[in-house]
C-alpha cells in the first residue's frame, strides 16, 4: 500500500527536541502543518505562504533559514492484516533527502544518508493492528559535514562533496542555492510472502531478422528454505508472446527467450521504439508469491571507438546502424524536484522529441531521474547518456564510510536503470578528470585527485559485473592528451562563452581569452571534435517569465534584480557575444531579443558545422535543455516551459535531413545535405536570394540524391553570383526543399549588426476555430516573436523570419489544455515598427 496521505511536518532548532519524544505515538502533532508526499519542505512552506516564492526577486535569500533547521515528518495509517510466519512487511522509502532517521511506533528503524537510493526496513514485528505512527527526522546538512574537511576544490560549495544529494541544491552557475529536504519519492508498505524478486536483468544477446535471443537473469531473496522456487518469464507485444520457466538455483535463475521476427526498439528518427512487456513471476511450490512487470526494448547499443580505418571515433551504434546523436543536456527539472508533477516531465520530453532530438544527457550534478523520465524516453524513442552524480569537485574516496555509501548507490542505481532500452552509456562524472588536470597544471589545485578511485576502480569493477552491455565512460569530457582533446573521446567546447583557449595538452595551464573574438560562436567552426557533449551560450528567459519574477521597479536592463537572474559570475561574456553578432542591447527588451537571437544563431552555426563534419563528428548535445528556476541561462526552454528562439531553431538544425550552407562573408557558398536517415534522400532543393523587399534576385535548383547516413556537399555558388550586384547587407539566402520534406531556412550574408533591415509592419489575425495565427509583412521581418501571458504555451513555430508576399499560419495550443489567452497576444520582430497586439 502507498502511504501518501495524512503527512504533517514541523521544524525544530538543532538539539531543541528529544528524538524519541517526537517519534513517539503519544506525541501530539495536532497543530503541525499538512504536507504533500512526495514533496519537500520548501514546497510545503510555499503552499502555506510561510515563505515567499523563492524564485521571485531575492526571496531565495529570505528562506536560507530552512536548511538550518531539523524537520520532522509524521504520519498515521491503519493496518489490519493478519501476519503469518511466512510473511514479511517491508517499509520502502523510494527517496529520502538526505540525512534521515526513520521511526515506526516509536522504534528507530535506521538512518539514511543518500538521496539517490531507496531505503527498505523490515517491520513485521513493529506493525500494530489499527493505528500506526510513522515519523521521519531530517537533519540539516551542516550537522553532518561541519567537522569534515571543506577546503578541497569543489565548485559552488565545499560542503556538498560529503553529501550524496543533488549537488546543484547548493547552487550552480544556472540556479540558486536552495538546499531541499524531505520525502521526495513514494512511500510503500509491501507484504512479502516466502520470497521476493530482488532484481531482474534482461538483455538482448543477438538479433537477426528472424530471431532475437533475450537473456533474463533473476535474483531472488527467500525467507524460508523448505520451498521449491521457480521463475516464469513472459515477453509479449500485442498478440505475440514468448514464455519459458526455470527452477531457482542458489537464489538465481537465468533463462533464454527466442523471439521470432523481433520488432526492434529504435530512436524515433530512425524507426519505431517498439516496447515489449516483460513479466517475471516468482513461484513457490506452485503458488505465485511475487511479480515484476516492465517494458523492454529489443535492441543492441554500443559506442564505436575506432572506425573501419583504425581512426579514433566516438559513435553510438544502434542495432548495427551508426547514428549521429542530436540532443541536449538535462538538468533537474526544478529546484524542488519532489513536488514536480509527472505532466511536466511528459511535456518537456515530448518537446525534446518534437525538436528532433534523439538523445538527452542526464548531467552529473543533479539526480538519477525519476522513473517517469526513463519510461517516457523509452516510449518516445530517445537515448539517454547517464552520468553518475559527481560533478566539478574532488570527492573523499579515501574515506571508507563515504565509499561504502557510494558503492551502495552505484549498485542500486545500475540495477534500477539497466533494463531501460533508452539507456545508452554510463558516465562516471561531469568534468572532474578534465578540470582536475587543467587546474592542477595551472597551480590552482594542490591535492591528489580525490575521487579517482570511484571513477577508475570502483565503477568499472561494479559495472563489469552488473551491466557489461553498455560502455562505461570514466568522465565527460575524456580521452586524448588533455581529457578535452579533439583527437579522441568526447569534448566540452567552452571556448565559446567561457573563452577557453583550445587545444591544450596535459601539463599546460588553462588559459582564456575574454574578448569578442575569443568568445565568438564563430570558433565552433575550428572544432574537429569526435563528439561534442557540452557547449552553449546564454539567452534570456521569455518576457512573461521575467515579468512574473522581477519586481516592476526593477524591470529594466542593468537592474540589480535582472543581474540576479544570471548565476554565472562572469556577466560580461553575454555582452561580448552579443557585441560580436547583434551589437550591444540598449534596453531590456532588446537584450531579450538580442540574447535569444545570438544563442539561436550560435547553436545553429556550431551544430550545422558538427553535422557537416559527419562521420568524423558523431554527436552534438548542447548545454542545456531546461531550467530549474526562472533565470537567465544556457537553456533553450525556460522554467515555465516556454521555448526560447533556439528551441525552434533546433527543430530545423536537428532535422533528420538537414539542408545547410557553409558560408563566411566574402567566400563561396557551399551547399550541403546531411542525411541521417536510413533511406536515400531524393529531392529538388533551391537556393534563392531575396532583397529585404521580397524580390527574388537569384535562384538555383539542384536535383539531389543523397545516400543514407552521410553528409554530402552538393554544390558551390560564388558569393558574387548569388548577390547579383546587391549589397550583401541588404540580402538574405533561403534554402528550400521543393517537396516540402524539410523546413526552409534563412542565412544572412553578414552578421545581424551589419544587416540593413527596413521597418517591418507585421499583420496578424486569429483563426479561433482552428487555433491558428496568420501572419504577413510588408518587408522582410527578422525574428517574428509571438508572446502571450501563459506558461506551457505550444506554438508550431516562433522566432521565425518572414518574407513579404507570403502568409504563415501557426498553430497554437496549451500543453495542459487550458484556454488560450488571445487577448494578451503581442507580436513583434527585431525590425518591426512596433509591437502588435489584438
Amino acid at each position: 500500500m502507498k502511504i501518501h496521505d495524512n503527512w504533517k511536518i514541523k521544524h525544530f532548532d538543532v538539539g531543541a527536541a528529544r528524538d524519541l519524544e517526537v517519534a513517539s505515538p503519544d506525541y501530539i502533532d495536532y497543530f503541525w502543518m499538512t504536507s504533500a508526499v512526495p514533496g519537500d519542505v520548501h514546497s510545503t512552506l510555499i503552499d502555506r505562504k510561510l515563505i515567499e516564492d523563492p524564485f521571485y526577486g531575492h526571496n531565495d535569500l529570505k528562506c536560507q533559514w530552512v536548511e538550518e533547521k531539523v524537520w520532522w515528518y509524521r504520519n498515521t495509517f491503519e493496518f489490519h492484516d493478519e501476519i503469518s510466519k511466512d510473511d514479511r512487511y517491508e517499509l520502502i522509502f523510494e527517496g529520502l533527502d538526505t540525512f534521515a532517521t526513520v521511526y515506526l511506533n516509536g522504534v528507530e528503524l535506521g538512518s539514511t544518508e543518500n538521496m539517490f537510493i531507496s531505503h527498505t526496513f523490515e517491520v513485521a514485528r513493529e506493525l500494530k493492528k489499527g493505528k500506526n505512527v510513522l515519523a521521519v527526522k531530517f537533519d540539516p546538512v551542516h550537522v553532518h559535514v561541519k567537522d569534515k574537511v571543506q577546503y578541497y576544490w569543489s565548485g559552488f560549495s565545499k560542503k556538498r562533496i560529503w553529501t550524496r544529494k543533488a549537488q546543484s541544491h547548493f547552487g550552480w552557475d544556472w540556479g540558486p542555492r536552495l538546499v531541499a529536504a524531505g520525502i521526495w519519492k513514494d512511500v510503500h508498505l509491501e507484504k512479502r510472502t516466502l520470497a521476493k524478486i530482488d532484481s531482474v536483468f534482461a538483455k538482448t544477446k543477438s538479433i537477426t531478422q528472424e530471431e532475437a535471443l533475450i537473456e533474463v537473469e533473476v535474483d531472488i531473496a527467500s525467507f524460508t528454505k523448505d520451498k521449491e522456487y521457480e521463475v516464469r518469464v513472459n515477453l509479449s507485444l500485442g498478440e505475440e508472446a514468448f514464455s519459458t520457466k526455470v527452477k531457482v538455483d542458489r537464489k538465481k535463475a537465468k533463462v533464454i527467450l527466442a523471439v521470432e521476427n523481433p520488432k526492434l526498439w529504435w530512436t524515433h528518427d530512425l524507426g519505431t521504439p517498439h516496447l515489449y512487456q516483460l513479466k517475471v513471476e516468482l513461484v513457490a511450490d506452485g503458488v505465485k508469491v511475487d511479480e515484476s512487470l516492465e517494458d523492454f526494448g529489443i535492441r543492441t547499443i554500443e559506442v564505436l571507438r575506432k572506425d573501419e580505418n583504425g581512426n579514433h571515433c566516438f559513435t553510438f551504434v544502434l542495432n548495427g546502424e551508426k547514428i549521429f546523436a542530436k540532443g541536449a543536456n538535462w538538468i533537474p527539472i526544478d529546484s524542488f524536484i519532489g513536488a514536480v508533477p509527472d505532466s511536466r516531465y511528459l511535456h518537456l520530453i515530448k518537446m525534446s522529441k518534437d525538436a528532433n532530438m534523439n538523445m538527452l544527457r542526464v548531467w552529473g550534478g543533479g539526480i538519477y531521474e525519476k522513473e517517469i523520465f526513463y519510461d517516457e524516453c523509452n516510449r518516445l524513442g530517445l537515448l539517454v547518456w547517464q552520468d553518475f552524480m559527481f560533478s566539478c569537485a574532488l570527492y573523499p574516496d579515501y574515506n571508507k564510510n563515504f565509499m561504502d555509501n557510494v558503492t551502495e548507490e552505484i549498485i542500486h542505481v545500475v540495477k534500477r536503470l539497466r533494463n531501460h532500452p533508452c539507456l545508452a552509456l554510463w558516465c562516471g562524472n561531469n568534468e572532474n578528470d578534465w578540470l582536475y588536470e587543467a587546474l592542477y597544471s595551472s597551480g590552482e589545485i594542490h591535492h591528489p585527485f580525490y575521487g579517482e578511485k570511484i571513477y577508475h576502480e570502483l565503477m568499472p569493477e561494479l559495472l563489469e559485473e552488473l551491466d557489461p552491455t553498455r560502455l562505461f565512460w570514466p568522465s565527460s569530457p575524456f580521452g586524448g592528451n588533455d581529457h578535452n582533446s579533439r583527437e579522441e573521446g568526447d569534448t566540452h567546447n567552452w571556448q565559446v562563452w567561457h573563452g577557453n583557449i583550445e587545444p591544450r595538452t596535459f601539463g599546460e595551464p588553462q588559459s582564456v581569452n575574454y574578448s569578442v573574438e575569443g568568445l565568438s560562436f564563430k570558433n565552433f567552426k575550428n572544432d574537429t571534435t569526435k563528439f561534442a557533449s557540452e557547449f552553449g551560450m546564454h539567452a534570456s528567459s521569455n518576457t512573461y517569465t521575467l515579468e512574473r519574477n522581477i519586481p516592476k521597479d526593477q524591470f529594466f536592463w542593468g537592474s540589480e534584480e535582472m543581474a540576479y537572474r544570471n548565476k554565472d559570475i562572469h556577466h560580461p561574456k553575454g555582452i561580448l557575444l552579443m557585441e560580436g553578432y547583434t551589437g550591444v542591447p540598449k534596453d531590456l527588451y532588446e537584450y531579450i531579443s538580442f540574447s535569444m537571437l545570438t544563442q539561436a544563431e550560435g547553436l545553429k552555426y556550431g551544430i550545422e558545422h558538427y553535422r557537416r563534419n559527419k562521420p568524423n563528428t558523431s554527436g552534438a548535445l548542447f548545454w542545456q535543455l531546461n531550467d530549474c528556476w526562472p533565470g537567465t541561462s544556457w537553456s533553450v526552454i525556460d522554467y515555465y516551459l516556454l521555448p526560447k528562439a533556439s528551441y525552434h531553431y533546433a527543430r530545423k538544425f536537428y532535422s533528420p535531413v538537414l539542408l545547410t550552407l557553409d558560408y563566411e562573408p566574402g567566400q563561396d557558398i557551399k551547399v550541403w545535405v546531411v542525411n541521417d536517415t536510413l533511406e536515400v534522400y531524393e529531392d529538388e532543393i533551391e537556393l534563392a536570394v531575396y532583397q529585404t523587399n521580397g524580390e527574388k534576385v537569384f535562384s538555383k535548383v539542384w536535383k539531389v540524391s543523397v545516400e543514407p547516413n552521410i553528409s554530402k556537399q552538393v554544390s558551390v555558388v560564388l558569393e558574387q553570383e548569388a548577390l547579383c550586384g546587391l549589397n550583401p547587407e541588404g540580402a538574405v539566402m533561403v534554402i528550400t526543399s521543393k517537396n516540402n520534406s524539410v523546413e526552409e531556412d534563412f542565412y544572412y550574408f553578414r552578421d545581424q549588426k551589419d544587416v540593413k533591415f527596413e521597418d517591418a509592419e507585421i499583420s496578424v489575425s486569429v483563426d479561433h476555430e482552428n487555433h491558428e495565427l496568420i501572419f504577413s509583412t510588408n518587408v522582410l521581418a527578422r525574428m517574428v516573436t509571438i508572446e502571450m501571458e501563459m506558461e506551457q504555451l505550444v506554438l508550431e513555430d516562433n522566432f521565425f523570419d518572414l518574407l513579404p508576399n507570403r502568409k504563415r499560419r501557426i498553430k497554437v495550443h496549451q500543453a495542459e489544455g487550458k484556454p488560450i489567452p488571445w487577448d494578451t497576444l503581442r507580436v513583434k520582430a527585431i525590425n518591426s515598427v512596433k509591437t502588435r497586439g489584438l
